[in-house]
């Protein structure tokens, strides 16, 4: 059975930083960042833990702005 590998891209230009992805997300491998703020003042979203995404999209669905694109891909075990 070959596994789901996931990987999120954010604008972070767009990100508002209202963190509703961070707690959307089942594994907790996404957070604000510590003390980086985009263009506009606002702290966004990173990947703190990229190896463990499965590209389950439930931070994308939850972004009102639209900022996260997930990719998925299989893996082979």
């Amino acid at each position: 059975m070959a596994k789901m590998k996931g990987a999120i891209v954010v604008n972070t230009e767009r990100c508002k930083g209202c963190s509703l992805c961070v707690v959307a997300c089942p594994l907790d491998i996404i957070a604000l960042a510590d003390k980086k703020v985009n263009r506009r003042g606002y702290r966004f979203v990173e990947q703190t833990n990229p190896d463990a995404c499965t590209g389950c999209t439930s931070c994308a669905i939850v972004c009102p702005d639209g900022c996260i694109t997930v990719y998925r891909k299989k893996m082979d075990n």
